[in-house]
């Protein structure tokens, strides 16, 4: 039937261990290329960063907050503001690539040229489709978000609340989180369902 309502329809990909275990190895780090390529893979994967957020991200904006590294006050989707947690091993991969480069300031992730020199300040979410495109061999359709969404479910996997991880990925409906996942939350109670009214939908 015309304008009928699809069901069912699979919204994505969603990596296991292995997977994503082979996708962030996939970029030699003999290269600066390499180097480049597995960071960014670290923060779609490990901070379930969008793609602008990723090629946006600036030195300044990781800061040390008591015994762990953050991305304070990360800017996202409808300028919603948030401060995402960074694991020690995305910051390992970002320190490796920042080293290499001699990065010091502005935006962490350049281009870098055929000769192996680094050009300009920033790069375009093109970009990110090609890192991801190039590491995901033998996975088939992988998008930067299929890394997001993966993160979203490894923190769920790992006993992170839907609330937190509805922040994490600064999802402005609790709807749009439990997609992500791929599963159903129990539904709220009446008055907390009452509070939602008005809510609009994020990815």
């Amino acid at each position: 039937m015309k304008g009928a309502r699809k069901i069912g329809v699979r919204l994505g990909n969603w990596l296991t261990a292995e997977q994503s275990g082979s996708l962030l190895r996939a970029p030699k780090v003999d290269t600066l290329n390499g180097r480049r390529d597995r960071a960014i893979l670290a923060f779609l994967v490990g901070c379930g960063l969008r793609r602008a957020e990723v090629t946006n991200l600036r030195l300044d904006s990781l800061q040390q907050r008591e015994d762990h590294w953050a991305i304070v006050d990360l800017v996202g989707k409808a300028a919603h503001i948030r401060t995402v947690p960074v694991p020690d091993w995305v910051k390992a991969a970002m320190d490796g690539w920042l080293t290499a480069a001699s990065i010091t300031e502005g935006r962490v992730f350049r281009c870098v040229t055929r000769r192996g020199t680094v050009w300009r300040n920033g790069f375009t979410e093109k970009v990110i489709w090609h890192v991801v495109k190039t590491a995901s061999a033998g996975i088939a359709k992988l998008s930067p978000h299929d890394c997001r969404r993966t993160c979203a479910r490894v923190c769920h996997a790992a006993g992170g609340e839907l609330a937190q991880i509805q922040f994490l990925l600064g999802h402005v409906s609790v709807e749009t989180t439990e997609r992500y996942l791929g599963c159903k939350q129990r539904p709220p109670e009446r008055n907390e369902r009452q509070n939602q009214i008005g809510v609009v939908g994020d990815d």
